[in-house]
């Protein structure tokens, strides 16, 4: 069976880029990297895709006059590449309408909160502001409104009376490195269904024990 065709953007250090090339290193794991595009000349992702011999592109926005031609450069270099899912992976760009029509349903973004709480930025500011006990991350289809449309996997992650924006933000990213090649396996797979608002998962595992935050 063919490997589904990913196309990568970032625009930072690459942590969750690294994450996918890592799964889909794995003989049978069923998607591969075609395309790494970011907007950011030298951002730290590159190096990840370097190093794994994977085709890289860089896409500055500020040479283009809108949002509008700097997606539509995008779309031409994931085409040519072949791609057939696009993931968001700190991506620092709000991606336009015209471009989400035209992959209608094939992006998906990976977002550091359990959405719908804390969308944004700032959001583990927003977490321990709130009191939560459990944050967590999201993996999600991207939709027109920022850090909204269909969730696919989401994780949840204990908060302590002592953490700070730093410590909260490194125990959701060890989650985060999870959920995004869980996410994209399910599609690749052919198991996520999107009806409405909502993704159902085909033959979904039952879901395991709570978790407790404060652990009992």
């Amino acid at each position: 069976m063919a490997r589904l065709k990913l196309g990568v953007l970032i625009s930072g250090r690459g942590s969750n880029l690294r994450s996918l090339i890592a799964a889909c290193a794995k003989p049978d794991y069923p998607a591969e990297i075609a395309l790494v595009v970011s907007n950011v000349p030298g951002a730290g992702g590159l190096a990840f895709a370097e190093q794994a011999g994977i085709r890289h592109v860089t896409i500055r926005h500020k040479e283009f006059p809108d949002r509008a031609a700097f997606d539509t450069a995008v779309d031409r270099e994931l085409r040519a590449a072949g791609v057939e899912l696009v993931c968001l992976a700190g991506f620092m760009r709000i991606v336009g309408t015209e471009f989400l029509e035209r992959w209608r349903d094939r992006v998906v973004n990976i977002h550091p909160s359990l959405l719908p709480s804390f969308p944004g930025l700032h959001v583990h500011e927003q977490a321990l502001a709130a009191g939560v006990k459990l944050s967590g991350c999201t993996v999600h289809i991207v939709r027109p409104a920022v850090d909204d449309g269909p969730i696919i996997v989401q994780a949840a992650v204990p908060v302590v009376s002592d953490d700070t924006p730093d410590t909260l933000a490194a125990r959701v990213l060890e989650a985060e490195h999870r959920i995004y090649p869980l996410a994209v396996k399910l599609i690749a797979e052919k198991r996520v269904r999107i009806e409405g608002s909502r993704v159902r998962i085909d033959d979904e595992p039952a879901p395991r024990a709570p978790l407790l935050s404060p652990a009992d």
